[in-house]
């Protein structure tokens, strides 16, 4: 086939213990899915139904024990992390049942959902989109993918990100308002997943801005941890 542009890269993400990559297709993202994250963000944090948003696949970026650095992106003066409990697809489906859900699941990970919060704050009290908040290239470090079938149950671990050392956010996934589980199943209601996606699951209290310079460390039990320092 000949195009008349050369076609976009694919991108990848690391597998523990493996040699071959995971392919990533589409983001998915939840929203305010951990209560006191809700609050802090002056939101009910009653369980209504999940709602998603989503980053373009170069979004994501391979990270790890070994820092990384992403840049500060053009257009923000309140760059934002939010630590969390990334999901990978395996394989795909539609109206797929809660009860069955984690069969679609590949495997996890943790990563960050990098965030020009002021313009997504202003984009939602103008009832915007809020991909210019969101949706932009290396917004989603990712560490490497452990897989479903060799971490067993997995529904409670430790959430942490340090900024230069000092601590921002600390839950556990157990805390999630929608379960993976249930958030797969409820998206898949209105888009059939594909392998390759990946769900980003939300993100604890404790979201704050990062500068220019700043190391953020981040990590989930079982999972390893990433670290990304905050370039120009």
């Amino acid at each position: 086939m000949e195009y008349a542009v050369s076609p976009a890269p694919i991108h990848t993400l690391a597998i523990a213990d493996r040699p071959e990559t995971f392919p990533v297709n589409r983001v998915f993202c939840v929203g305010r899915n951990y209560a006191a994250h809700a609050r802090e963000m002056g939101k009910d944090p009653e369980r209504d139904p999940p709602f998603f948003f989503m980053k373009p696949a170069n979004a994501a970026v391979q990270a790890g024990e070994v820092e990384i650095s992403i840049p500060y992106p053009p257009g923000t003066a309140n760059f934002h992390h939010e630590i969390e409990l990334v999901v990978a697809i395996g394989k795909g489906g539609a109206d797929i049942p809660v009860g069955r859900a984690l069969e679609h699941v590949y495997g996890y990970a943790v990563g960050l959902d990098m965030t020009r919060r002021d313009l997504q704050l202003e984009a939602r009290d103008k009832g915007r989109p809020w991909e210019f908040g969101k949706s932009f290239p290396k917004s989603a470090p990712i560490g490497r993918i452990h897989r479903a079938a060799d971490l067993g149950v997995f529904s409670s671990a430790a959430i942490t990100l340090t900024v230069n050392g000092q601590p921002r956010q600390s839950s556990d996934i157990s805390k999630l308002i929608w379960s993976v589980a249930e958030s797969i199943a409820y998206l898949s209601r209105y888009d059939t997943l594909e392998a390759g996606d990946i769900i980003m699951t939300g993100t604890p209290e404790g979201v704050n801005s990062v500068q220019a310079g700043d190391v953020m460390r981040g990590a989930i039990d079982r999972l390893g941890g990433i670290v990304v320092r905050v370039g120009q």
